[in-house]
């Protein structure tokens, strides 16, 4: 082959990869916009889908709509294989949040704005009348989340300071409280 055919194939290479990447990026952003167009009400039953992460996830509707919901009051420390080894609070976030929803109606309370900027729903979830952040909070699975105020934000403040005294799931980890502790210092200087 000369060296006019091997960079017309070379091309021909890379624009057929540019176009499966954008057609994929493409269904995904319109899955995204489908999925932030669909609502919750305050007082829906919803069921468990999928969990984001420690403090997201995605709730399917009576009608059967998917929706992004971000809770209220409550931040996970990050997982996944890249963090440091604090992930592993991230991952039991998670896995806390699917046990408290998973297989049980879940009622719905939005938040004062009813949306975030990126188009999820900001709500308190209710499984059996408990909330399920307080909840996570309580086990130390999640940090409380002051950068934005919120009705009950003392009270689950008094909850997270019961939870690191007790040395309660990330609390009996000094490298985890570390971590926490500067977070909740700079969740505090972003409050309004």
């Amino acid at each position: 082959m000369d060296r006019g055919t091997k960079m017309f194939w070379s091309i021909v290479a890379v624009l057929f990869a540019a176009s499966a990447f954008f057609a994929v990026q493409g269904g995904r952003l319109k899955r995204s916009i489908q999925r932030n167009s669909v609502t919750v009400s305050t007082g829906d039953l919803v069921t468990l889908a999928s969990v984001t992460d420690g403090d997201s996830v995605i709730v399917r509707t009576a009608a059967g709509d998917d929706v992004v919901v971000r809770i209220i009051g409550i931040k996970s420390l990050e997982a996944g294989a890249g963090k440091e080894s604090l992930g592993v609070y991230g991952v039991e976030a998670k896995h806390a949040l699917d046990r408290a929803c998973a297989n049980k109606p879940i009622r719905v309370l939005l938040g004062n704005p009813p949306k975030d900027k990126h188009g999820r729903s900001l709500a308190t979830l209710y499984v059996e009348d408990e909330d399920v952040a307080l909840r996570l909070v309580k086990e130390g699975s999640v940090l409380v989340y002051t950068a934005f105020p919120f009705p009950d934000m003392q009270r689950y403040l008094d909850e997270q300071a019961s939870a690191k005294a007790h040395r309660n799931g990330l609390w009996a980890d000094p490298a985890a409280v570390a971590r926490a502790d500067l977070l909740l210092g700079m969740w505090r200087k972003e409050a309004p």
